[in-house]
């Protein structure tokens, strides 16, 4: 691959990793507010057992599930990337 077309390609792959390492900030402040509410709700579930309480436990919890989903999603495209990222470099500096 000619010297600028890595280049180029690096400062894409740079450019989607900052946008992906700022939605996993994103998710993870997301994620543990949801977790802390479906852990609050649990517990209300367990002392009350009413039926409400068990209902708000699982859409609590669920809503935890979802974004705990996304950020492993979002994890894994970080990683992708960032292995992309060491290949490209590899390319750059044996290249010359």
């Amino acid at each position: 691959m000619r010297r600028q077309r890595v280049e180029r390609k690096l400062r894409e792959v740079s450019g989607q990793l900052t946008k992906l390492r700022e939605e996993l900030a994103v998710v993870d402040d997301q994620f543990l507010h949801f977790a802390d509410e479906a852990d609050e709700t649990r517990l209300r579930s367990l002392v009350s057992e009413t039926p409400l309480a068990d209902k708000e436990n699982r859409a609590a919890q669920k809503h935890a599930d979802v974004l705990r989903r996304q950020r492993t999603r979002v994890a894994e495209q970080i990683a992708r990337l960032e292995a992309e990222q060491d290949e490209l470099l590899d390319r750059l500096t044996t290249d010359g």
